[in-house]
Formats: C-alpha cells, structure tokens, sequence
C-alpha cells in the first residue's frame, strides 16, 4: 500500500506541475485551486510513504515521477520536442527509479 500511495503521490505531482502553467501566475481563480490541492495532496500523500520508506528513496521516487509525467505531457499536450536525448534521459530515470524500488525492501 505504501508504493501505492507514493505512486500516487507523484501523479499529484505531475498534476500540480501542470497546473502551474495554467494559473497564468495565480490569477486564474480554478486552476489555482486545483492546484493548490494538488500541491497538498501530493505532500501529504508523500508524508504518509515516508512513514515506512526511505527518505531518499522516496523522494527521488516521488520527484522522478514528477519529472516523468511532467515531461510526456509536455511532449504529448504541448508539441515540446521529443528529441532522442530527451528520451534517453526520460528512460535513465525511468531506470533509476526500477533500481530504486527493488533495491528498498519496504
């Protein structure tokens, strides 16, 4: 249940990252709020992981996930380029994270 909610944790991540782009700064009134409760729930979901995770494994988890999720949409949603070092980089972190999670016995 722990990876689960970390999981989680980082789509909210992702959620909140966008989401920021559309606040135009925080002047959109609904964005910024969905935002905002993204921004906590992933926090708080994150808090919850680290009660039986590693702070390093989770964050860097958390984090790579954000990164991830943020990085596809921006390829798929916003046409921002999808150069083959881009991917590459995407896929590294991908691997860090499968190390990371079979390396931790949580």
């Amino acid at each position: 249940m722990t990876w689960f909610i970390l999981i989680v944790a980082g789509l909210l991540e992702v959620a909140w990252a966008v989401g920021l782009k559309y606040t135009a700064g925080f002047t959109k009134p609904i964005p910024t709020v969905l935002t905002i409760a993204a921004m906590v729930g992933s926090v708080g979901m994150l808090g919850l992981a680290l009660r039986t995770l590693p702070l390093g494994t989770a964050y860097a988890i958390w984090t790579g996930i954000g990164t991830i999720g943020t990085v596809i949409f921006g390829i798929v949603v916003l046409n921002e380029p999808a150069s083959v070092m881009r991917l590459a980089c995407i896929a590294m972190i991908v691997g860090g994270i499968i190390g990371l999670k079979l390396s931790t016995a949580a």
